[in-house]
């Protein structure tokens, strides 16, 4: 069950005790009021708070904890969750889906945007034999009220020259692209960095903090499409990879 169906409530009707337990909490939460970490009013506290049954409070925890809102404590108690995502690493994903199958809203924000003519990094960056025009985006991704991800990106206006009139305003460029143009090779690069000055405003993290960056290039037909570095904080991101045998 998704945070999305068990947190679903109509509030122009008057809530059951079990999902008034679930909307206050989970608002607490997704607002940033309960930080991770923070614990969680024991069950005999939120029985006298709620005057309702224990059997209702834990039916709520229990529900929270399945969403992935709250971690359970054998004599400790419950405590709030940072939401952690797993993307497999070679699989070219959209974030929206990762943020939501976390449970969370998820929100996209332009930060800049510019076109010109490629650089040497730039060339270095997307593999590119000559001098040409690209376009550089820089983009973050939320989930709920907090910064998921920064995505710092160039796409080759050589290969998709309607890139050069999209705002992209309204859809991040990773989707964009998916949609328009198909891909015959991709290439990931997964590292470790500590968030300098820039990253760390962008997801509001202190300065220094463990990051994990990955890194992708894509191709159609042997033409550079884009590349692009997305950045993580470390404590909320895990990267997963399944794989069979080689064979012979």
């Amino acid at each position: 069950m998704s945070m999305t169906e068990a947190l679903d409530v109509d509030l122009g009707e008057s809530l059951s005790l079990h999902q008034r337990i679930l909307s206050d909490i989970s608002e607490r939460i997704l607002s940033g009021a309960w930080a991770p970490g923070h614990r969680i009013p024991f069950e005999h506290e939120l029985t006298a708070e709620y005057k309702c049954s224990r059997m209702t409070v834990n039916k709520a925890l229990s529900q929270l904890a399945k969403a992935g809102l709250i971690e359970r404590r054998r004599r400790s108690g419950s405590f709030v969750r940072r939401p952690q995502s797993q993307a497999a690493v070679l699989e070219i994903h959209d974030i929206r889906i990762e943020v939501e199958a976390l449970g969370l809203l998820y929100r996209y924000e332009r930060v800049a945007r510019h076109k010109r003519r490629s650089n040497a990094e730039d060339r270095a960056l997307l593999e590119l034999d000559s001098n040409g025009p690209v376009l550089a985006l820089e983009c973050r991704h939320f989930a709920g009220k907090r910064p998921f991800a920064h995505e710092q990106r160039l796409i080759n206006l050589a290969a998709v020259a309607e890139a050069a009139n999209e705002e992209f305003h309204a859809i991040a460029p990773g989707p964009w692209l998916i949609a328009r143009v198909p891909w015959s090779a991709a290439e990931h690069r997964i590292r470790a960095i500590a968030a300098d000055g820039h990253i760390a405003a962008a997801l509001d993290i202190e300065a220094g903090a463990p990051c994990l960056v990955v890194e992708r290039r894509t191709w159609s037909a042997e033409h550079p499409v884009t590349h692009v570095r997305f950045t993580y904080a470390a404590e909320s991101h895990t990267l997963v990879a399944r794989f069979t045998p080689s064979q012979g």
